[in-house]
């Protein structure tokens, strides 16, 4: 009996459908199936890399007998479009970041995936992290106590690289296709910021070009407060040629630091005794490495997306990065912009 769960690739536009790809090749209780794409190009190029079948027709995948679900790595502002297309179809989706561009979007998707009862799950490749996860269960043990103020950066460098604006990947830097950089990446950081400390209530930044006139946006600075009192910093730039220091969550019982994690910080050389997450508490005055492994590169992150995916489907489990999760994330980048624009304190729901 065949046990393998059949997957298909919709749109190899997104560069993490290789990364996932390359992975789920070494699953045994994975075959890949079918992919679309509508670069016909870049679609059968993918498609006898990874032994699968191409169409450039979307009914062929999202109609595939032997396809259970499949992973949306288009455009973002076609992720509503084809997770509609699946869930009609009865497929199980694994959604890349950002969900969507808008809330109409997300509702679209949350729509679909209710009516059709499929299982859905966002990409977030930061709840994969080991540090993260840590950092979680610091929080939820009560080990820091209240949380008084919590900052991620999370950045990555592409904005330098002029393969990735001039190349396949320039559809990144479309407003249309993409809105901005801030919305692309800072997605990571909101999804951090939710599953740390909830929903926020409001959020005051700003976010423009600082260093390049290639995309429509190139860092951002956002401040989330929370029903509690509680802050949350997010910094997030696409020109961070290097850094180290990622998090840092401060309670009045403890505080936690986290170094090398994300793409400029991780994927560079570091000390042979660089700590990835260091605990301090007033029971011990001391900062404790606790011996969480730094990955070899980023990119390590990014392949650890699938395997939750693939045993949720097999275990019949609820996804634990749910369409909720994926709204509020939208929800946060888009308050952040609001705010950026309007220059004023803006408040959720938006």
């Amino acid at each position: 009996m065949n046990t393998k769960i059949g997957i298909g690739i919709i749109s190899f536009a997104h560069g993490h459908a290789n990364a996932y790809c390359n992975k789920m090749q070494t699953f045994d209780d994975v075959k890949l199936v079918a992919c679309w794409d509508d670069n016909v190009e870049r679609g059968e190029n993918a498609a006898t890399q990874y032994g699968m079948t191409f169409s450039p027709h979307l009914e062929d995948v999202v109609n595939h007998p032997e396809i259970d679900a499949v992973i949306v790595t288009c455009e973002t502002n076609r992720h509503a479009e084809m997770v509609v297309a699946a869930a009609s179809e009865g497929k199980h989706i694994l959604c890349q970041k950002p969900m969507a561009l808008t809330l109409a979007d997300c509702d679209k998707i949350a729509d679909a995936v209710q009516k059709s009862g499929v299982k859905f799950m966002m990409a977030h490749q930061m709840r994969r992290d080991p540090a993260n996860i840590a950092m979680k269960e610091l929080i939820e043990s009560g080990v820091l106590g209240k949380i008084g103020l919590l900052r991620r950066r999370h950045c990555i460098n592409v904005l330098f690289n002029e393969a990735f604006v001039t190349g396949p990947s320039r559809w990144h830097i479309d407003p249309v296709k993409n809105m901005g950089m801030f919305m692309d990446d800072a997605s990571h950081a909101t999804d951090f910021i939710y599953w740390m400390l909830g929903k926020p209530t409001s959020v005051i930044a700003e976010i423009d070009n600082v260093l390049t006139d290639v995309a429509p946006d190139d860092t951002g600075v956002a401040v989330y407060r929370f029903s509690d009192g509680a802050m949350a910093i997010l910094i997030n730039t696409s020109v961070t040629l290097a850094g180290e220091n990622t998090t840092e969550i401060y309670g009045h019982e403890g505080v936690v630091i986290q170094n090398y994690g994300d793409g400029p910080s991780c994927n560079m050389p570091r000390p042979e005794d660089a700590i990835a997450l260091k605990l301090y508490t007033r029971e011990e005055p001391s900062w404790k490495d606790l011996g969480i492994a730094i990955p070899n590169s980023h990119g390590e992150r990014i392949a650890g997306v699938p395997r939750p995916f693939i045993d949720c489907l097999k275990s019949d489990s609820e996804p634990d990065v749910s369409v909720e999760a994926g709204r509020v994330s939208v929800e946060m980048v888009l308050g952040a912009y609001r705010s950026a624009q309007d220059g004023r304190r803006v408040k959720f729901p938006l």
